[in-house]
């Protein structure tokens, strides 16, 4: 039997995406990655640097998905406030992480200590430090909630020390095929093939190439045998344009 495919979320954390300033790109990044381990990003939500959104959102999305990811928020400004809200979510406090301090310390082999820096280094009691390569300063695992740096090199890093928490699913492959017709020719009959396979995802996504309208097909299952079934059909309907 199979694994089945495990679900996650990503919370986006910061008022510079939603105002446009900041370019996301951790979200397909994250999807990708976790789909190499059979692991489905089926929820995205963005929100401000806001307490009460920030709250709300980790605690909907841990009880609906088996595992929920955040970005960005857990540096040393005002305005990283991710920690002291995920905290909250879980009912406890946020302190300095002694495993985190010893680390740190060790870095500055003497400098000074300042309080951005130890802002950096507070974990929801109950935390497991997670780190990356690109820096000193933690991200951490609290039940199924993976808090991480907004900052893409830094997010990807940390993900690389994410594999002993996670439980791979079965990998969902995909098959992609054009056709080229508008949308409008063939929908009613790609429906029909949709709902003879409820475990094949089946996409259509439309485009234009040198004045020239059609479609990519995109069939996505983690089993194979369906998603072959399904692909015949769908390659039978292309051959009749």
């Amino acid at each position: 039997m199979g694994k089945t495919v495990k679900r996650a979320s990503l919370v986006i954390i910061g008022d510079e995406i939603l105002s446009g300033r900041t370019e996301d790109k951790n979200l397909a990044y994250l999807a990708k990655w976790l789909g190499k381990i059979g692991i489905s990003l089926s929820e995205a939500r963005v929100v401000l640097d806001d307490e009460e959104a920030i709250i709300s959102s980790v605690n909907s999305l841990r009880k609906k998905y088996d595992y929920v990811f955040t970005t960005g928020g857990i540096g040393p400004t005002h305005d990283d406030i991710t920690t002291d809200c995920v905290a909250k979510a879980f009912g406890v406090e946020a302190k300095v992480d002694e495993n985190a301090l010893e680390k740190m310390k060790a870095f500055l082999d003497g400098k000074e200590l300042t309080d951005p820096l130890l802002k950096m280094l507070h974990v929801p009691e109950g935390g497991e430090l997670i780190y990356s390569p690109a820096t000193k300063a933690p991200g951490y695992k609290i039940e199924n909630v993976f808090v991480m740096a907004g900052i893409p090199k830094i997010m990807q890093g940390m993900l690389e020390g994410m594999y002993d928490y996670l439980e791979a699913g079965d990998v969902v492959k995909s098959k992609s095929h054009d056709i080229m017709v508008g949308e409008s020719f063939f929908a009613e009959e790609l429906t029909e093939i949709q709902n003879q396979f409820s475990n094949v995802s089946v996409g259509s996504y439309p485009f234009s190439r040198d004045g020239v309208y059609g479609a990519t097909i995109v069939l996505r299952s983690s089993d194979d045998k369906a998603l072959a079934s399904c692909e015949k059909l769908v390659l039978k309907l292309i051959s009749k344009f």
